[in-house]
């Protein structure tokens, strides 16, 4: 009878190299710790329209004002590993000249921005939090270009992966494609595994 699912080969580190914030070969840092900030801005956004479409006189209105603002700094405090781990791929493992550098460029670049208005956007959230209110209409339009330049730089990170391959290394011997029952961990000589 044939395996339905190969679960150990994913979660295996032994074999694999070691890259600091990188993470290791197979199984990088960045990939994963972007789809916290990332659904933490759009929830964000989300949570502030419904606030300011409930308006000051509802306690709904206030509700979403601070769950907003607690999915915000949450993502804001995931998003410091995230741009470490990203800055550290881009310094390791782009090259001066190539097209993948200047995407991987500007995908910093809009990160960054995104960053910086997420701060801006969480300094006034802490100042009118005594307030009572529901969100402001300037902490939602911050929110709302946060949720959108998020997606935007997002679609730069896919497109160095999916498009040019960037950073997308195996363990070893990817064998993934091959006929065989028996997985094949990383580090583990392929002579030895039956096929």
């Amino acid at each position: 009878m044939s395996r339905k699912f190969s679960i150990r080969p994913a979660l295996v580190l032994r074999g694999r190299q070691f890259k600091g914030l990188r993470g290791f070969s197979g199984k990088p840092f960045h990939p994963p710790l972007t789809d916290f900030p990332l659904a933490a801005y759009v929830f964000a956004a989300v949570f502030d329209v419904i606030s300011r479409v409930a308006g000051d006189d509802s306690a709904i209105g206030r509700e979403f004002f601070v769950s907003a603002t607690h999915v915000i700094i949450a993502g804001a405090a995931v998003s410091l590993f995230t741009a470490a781990t990203g800055f550290w791929d881009w310094l390791r493992s782009t090259e001066p000249g190539t097209q993948a550098r200047r995407t991987a460029n500007w995908h910093m670049a809009v990160m960054i921005t995104v960053t910086l208005v997420v701060l801006v956007d969480i300094v006034i959230r802490v100042a009118q939090w005594s307030d009572h209110v529901a969100t402001t209409p300037v902490v939602m339009a911050l929110t709302v270009v946060v949720g959108a330049l998020v997606g935007f730089g997002a679609l730069y990170g896919g497109s160095l992966v999916y498009e040019h391959g960037f950073n997308v290394e195996t363990a070893g011997d990817s064998p993934g494609w091959h006929r065989s029952e028996t997985d094949v961990l990383p580090g583990e000589d392929r002579e030895r595994v039956p096929t």
